[in-house]
């Protein structure tokens, strides 16, 4: 079924948008892939990505259902008969009683308990039931269908099958990122070198179809920035061939906590957050907090295949950050303070990572010149950011420069209200810094644009300085002026 959403993405969305992911009945992978084309992914270019995956014996099925009385998109792999297993015996999958399969069932999700080795498979995963499809599929994807399909898999197994395809450079990228990082968390779990896991679950058709959908619909869409407030699981417990198993499973406690995921226990029985969405959730997220204010662009709906007391369906929505039109930018007053001392960077790195840093948007980045151990000249690299932006811009460090290590403080700033913005000056356009402190409105003119303007000019910087500032400073008035008349 053809989703009828996924063309009707409002016109002027953002060529780079966030993406806002409510997790309030937990998240998997087929959840996420069907949030993302309700959003508005292109399914014919997601399909023919998967198609050129070395895989058979699955189909896909795109539908739309019905959760909690709304129209969702449904994401389906559908296997092999002969792959099921527990899939309806819900008393065997949680280990105690079950009146009613819909009380306990899985709000939709995989149930890859990315377990991992030969003899250790998951029966739980098989567990699918979808009531939402008017039509019901004997075998649809509760991600639960992985250890009866095919051999176990190693990370290179799946690494080779992914690079046969003909995934773009980005989704294949973060694809196998999602698997790098479950396969560390299992590898934790079990006390085992990560060479040595072997998937069953996580290896089978449906999973790598999954996470391959959940990559190529990311980059189709474009997106860069992903906010998660929070992760929310169940309580209760899950069995597995080897016994039974605590909520939130090993794998997603360990990804929860290498990736400082938040996290909220709802007393709901059952499991909410499955392993490979949690890995989804660790390779996209880089906010943790949703801006003051902000425009909604879009908003998808990926279904779960199964009944909690929840919405049981993942809400995935694009959004854009609005900034105040009076005197008043997103300033914090609380930031985070990041350093490290360099004693082995080049000059060339230096500054480029301070480019990049601010480029992706902390609010400062300076040098400090020092002595490190054994006298060594270095310099302490200093940046100030939003909390949420702490994974971003400790990422970049890393990426870029030699440290090892990276301190962070909290601190609290006094901010005079401020606006940027566009001037049009008798010199040309300009860009202004607009700040009020004791009454009065202060003009500031950015570096860039004095330079350029001086240049076609051929004035003196600071004539040009001054002739933007008193231009742009009486402009801004007069406007104001106009709008309170």
């Amino acid at each position: 079924m053809t989703n009828e959403k996924a063309n009707s993405r409002p016109t002027g969305a953002s060529d780079a948008p966030v993406l806002y992911l409510d997790c309030s009945s937990g998240i998997s992978g087929d959840m996420f892939a069907a949030a993302l084309l309700d959003l508005g992914a292109d399914e014919a270019k997601l399909r023919e990505a998967l198609d050129s995956l070395p895989l058979d014996g699955y189909q896909i099925e795109i539908s739309r259902v019905f959760k909690s009385a709304l129209d969702v998109c449904d994401f389906n792999v559908i296997l092999p008969k002969e792959t099921d297993g527990h899939d309806h015996d819900m008393e065997y999958l949680h280990g105690h009683e079950h009146g009613h399969s819909h009380e306990h069932a899985h709000a939709g999700h995989e149930h890859t308990h990315e377990l991992h080795e030969h003899e250790h498979e998951h029966e739980h995963e098989h567990e699918h039931e979808h009531h939402e499809h008017e039509h019901e599929h004997e075998h649809e994807h509760a991600h639960g269908h992985h250890h009866h399909h095919g051999d176990a898999r190693n990370l290179e197994d799946i690494t080779r099958i992914l690079k046969a395809g003909k995934l773009s450079e980005r989704a294949l990228s973060l694809a196998l990122k999602i698997f790098r990082i479950l396969a560390e968390a299992e590898s934790r779990a079990h006390g085992k070198p990560i060479d040595e896991i072997h998937f069953h679950e996580v290896g089978a058709v449906d999973s790598i179809i999954d996470i391959a959908a959940a990559a190529v619909c990311v980059d189709l869409l474009g997106i860069r920035d992903v906010i998660l407030t929070d992760l929310t699981e169940g309580t209760g417990t899950v069995r597995c061939q080897h016994g039974i198993l605590p909520i939130p499973v090993p794998a997603v406690s360990h990804i929860v906590s290498d990736y400082h995921l938040p996290l909220h226990i709802a007393p709901i029985k059952g499991e909410l957050v499955t392993p490979t969405g949690a890995a989804i959730a660790a390779a996209l997220r880089t906010q943790t907090t949703l801006p003051s204010s902000f425009e909604i662009e879009g908003i998808g709906m990926g279904a779960g295949k199964r009944d909690y007391a929840t919405a049981g369906f993942l809400r995935a929505m694009l959004i854009r950050p609005t900034k105040p039109d009076v005197s008043g930018e997103d300033t914090p007053r609380s930031v985070l303070h990041l350093e490290t001392g360099l004693d082995d960077c080049s000059g060339e790195a230096l500054g480029y990572v301070m480019e990049r840093l601010m480029a992706e948007g902390a609010l400062d980045a300076y040098f400090i010149p020092v002595q490190m151990k054994k006298n060594r000249p270095a310099v302490l690299l200093n940046v100030l950011c939003r909390e949420e932006d702490r994974q971003k811009m400790e990422d970049l460090i890393f990426l870029h420069t030699t440290t090892t290590g990276i301190r962070c403080t909290r601190k609290e700033r006094t901010v005079l209200p401020r606006r940027t913005g566009d001037v049009e000056t008798s010199l040309g356009t300009a860009r202004v810094k607009y700040v009020q402190a004791d009454g009065q409105l202060r003009c500031f003119p950015e570096y860039d644009s004095v330079a350029a303007l001086a240049d076609a000019s051929g004035r003196g910087f600071g004539e040009v300085y001054e002739i933007i500032r008193s231009e742009a400073l009486k402009r801004r008035i007069r406007k104001i002026i106009d709008r309170e008349t």
